[in-house]
C-alpha cells in the first residue's frame, strides 16, 4: 500500500544541492585533479575562536540556553539588530519590528505563509533562488517569473505588467543568489513604490548584505518613515559568522505582521535555537573588524573570478558578487547535462541554470552558477584553467 502524498509536494522539484551531490557519489577523482566543489554557498570553516568559546560558555554555564525561549527570539538580539540596522541604514527600526527565525529559509517560509495561500501569486525574479520557488510550490502558491535582461537587474515597470488581483508580494534578493548582482538603490526604491501603490508586500532578502562591494547603506528603504507598511526584510547570520549549523535568521517587518509570524513560528519551531542566538549576538557585538576582513577576502575572490572570465574564450560572465558568479557557457548541450559532464571531465561540481529558471527556459540551458566563496584565488585560477581545458 502506498501512503497518501500531498500533490503539491509531488510536483515540487528535489532540493538542487542534494541532487548535485548525488552526481559525485561513487566517482573517483584523479589525484592530480581533485574535486573542486563550487555548488553550495555556505562557509565550511568553523566560527572564530571567540565565538566558539562564547557558545561553549553558554552551553556549560547558562541554564536558559537549554530551555524554550521567546517565540520571536531573544530580546537582547532583537534589540541589537534594531540598533545596528537603524545606524547602518539611517532609518528607524524598533526591537518589536524584529523577529528571529531558524535560518533565513525559515524566515522566507514564515513570512510567505502569512501573505499567500493556495491560488495566490508571488512574483520572483529570474534566475530565482530555488528554495523560494520550492516553498511556493509546496504551498500551492503560483510563482510568476519576472525575467531580467543581460544585466540581471529586474525592472519595476516590467513587474507592474505581471501584477494581477491574486498577486500578494514581489521578492527581491540583493546581493543576488544566484546572479551575484547588487541591485541599485533606485531599483529597490522603484519596487517599493510599485508595491505600495498596488498594496503588495516587498520582500527583500539581504542574506549576503555583509559582502556587498559598495560602501555605506545599499539602499534607503528604511529611511522612509512608513517603510513597515510595505517592506519586509530577511537576513541570515549563517554567512556572516559561519553559523550555518546553528540556524539563525531574522525578519524585519511591522508589529502586525510579526504577530502573524509568531503563530507560524510557535507551530513549527516554538522558538529559535538559544545557542545560535547567543552566538549571533556575540558576533554582532564583537566581530565587526573580523567580518570586515571576511568581506575583503570575498571581494578579492570576486575580483579573481572577474579577471579569470575575461581570459576564458566563449564563456560570458553575467553577474558576479557576494558568493556567486553566474555565467553563460559556450556549448550546444544544456547546462544540466554539461554540469554532470564537468564532474567527470573536469572534477568540478557546479549548479546548472536549469535549477534557477522556469522549466523549459532557454536561458537556463545556457547558464551555470559558480559559488566561489570557499575557493581561494589559487583555487579560482584552477577552476578557470579546467574550464579552458574542458572539451565536452
Amino acid at each position: 500500500m502506498t501512503l497518501p502524498l500531498n500533490p503539491a509536494f509531488a510536483a515540487t522539484e528535489p532540493p538542487p544541492v542534494m541532487e548535485a551531490r548525488r552526481w559525485i557519489e561513487g566517482v573517483s577523482f584523479p589525484a592530480d585533479r581533485p574535486l573542486i566543489n563550487v555548488s553550495q554557498a555556505a562557509p565550511v570553516d568553523s566560527p572564530p575562536l571567540g565565538l566558539r568559546q562564547a557558545l561553549a560558555e553558554a552551553a556549560l554555564n547558562d541554564p536558559n540556553a537549554h530551555l524554550y525561549g521567546p517565540v520571536l527570539g531573544l530580546p537582547a538580539l532583537r534589540e541589537e539588530i534594531a540598533a545596528q540596522w537603524s545606524a547602518t541604514y539611517g532609518g528607524s527600526i524598533a526591537p518589536h519590528q524584529v523577529a528571529i527565525t531558524q535560518g533565513c529559509n525559515q524566515a522566507f517560509c514564515t513570512v510567505m505563509a502569512t501573505l499567500a495561500g493556495p491560488g495566490d501569486e508571488v512574483i520572483l525574479t529570474t534566475p530565482w533562488y530555488f528554495n523560494h520557488k520550492m516553498w511556493l510550490d509546496m504551498a500551492s502558491v503560483t510563482t510568476v517569473p519576472l525575467e531580467t535582461d543581460a544585466t540581471l537587474i529586474p525592472s519595476a515597470e516590467m513587474a507592474a505588467a505581471l501584477i494581477s488581483d491574486r498577486t500578494r508580494a514581489i521578492v527581491l534578493v540583493s546581493p543576488n543568489n544566484p546572479g551575484g548582482v547588487e541591485y541599485p538603490a533606485e531599483t529597490l526604491a522603484a519596487f517599493r513604490d510599485l508595491c505600495r501603490a498596488r498594496g503588495l508586500a516587498l520582500i527583500v532578502d539581504e542574506t549576503y548584505r555583509d559582502f556587498d562591494s559598495r560602501s555605506g547603506a545599499p539602499h534607503d528603504l528604511f529611511r522612509d518613515p512608513d517603510w513597515a507598511g510595505t517592506l519586509i526584510q530577511l537576513y541570515s547570520f549563517s554567512k556572516a559568522y559561519r553559523l550555518t549549523g546553528h540556524r539563525v535568521g531574522a525578519v524585519v517587518a511591522s508589529p502586525e505582521r510579526l504577530a502573524e509570524v509568531e503563530k507560524f513560528l510557535d507551530t513549527v519551531a516554538i522558538c529559535p535555537s538559544q545557542l545560535g542566538q547567543i552566538g549571533a549576538l556575540w558576533g554582532m557585538r564583537n566581530l565587526g573588524q573580523w567580518l570586515a576582513g571576511e568581506r575583503d577576502e570575498i571581494l578579492s575572490r570576486r575580483a579573481a573570478m572577474v579577471a579569470g572570465f575575461t581570459r576564458l574564450p566563449g564563456w560570458r560572465l553575467l553577474g558576479c558578487g557576494a558568493y556567486f558568479a553566474y555565467v553563460e557557457h559556450p556549448y550546444a548541450m544544456a547546462s544540466d547535462a554539461l554540469c554532470k559532464r564537468l564532474v567527470t571531465g573536469a572534477s568540478l561540481l557546479m549548479l546548472p541554470g536549469t535549477m534557477f529558471q522556469p522549466e523549459g527556459s532557454a536561458a537556463g540551458r545556457r547558464q551555470i552558477r559558480i559559488a566561489f566563496a570557499n575557493v581561494d584565488a589559487t583555487g579560482i585560477a584552477e577552476v578557470i584553467r579546467r574550464l579552458a581545458a574542458f572539451r565536452p
